[in-house]
């Protein structure tokens, strides 16, 4: 496996834990909870967000990365 489909595997996998964590977020009842939750995929999308554009900076330095 490439480096390049690890790193794309790695943000599908953050995807969805920041998928669960909104989803867990919205069913919580306990407000402590609910905000931990959201903050936590908060910090998850900002990671979510890096490593989209390192996925893009992969594909734009070797072209046959592109679309794994």
């Amino acid at each position: 496996m490439t480096v390049a489909s690890q790193v794309k595997q790695c943000l599908t996998s953050l995807k969805g834990v920041e998928t669960d964590l909104s989803s867990l977020a919205l069913r919580t009842e306990d407000d402590d909870s609910k905000r931990t939750l959201h903050e936590t995929m908060m910090v998850v999308h900002e990671i979510v967000k890096d490593l989209k554009m390192r996925v893009g900076e992969i594909e734009e330095e070797e072209f046959t990365y592109k679309g794994f």
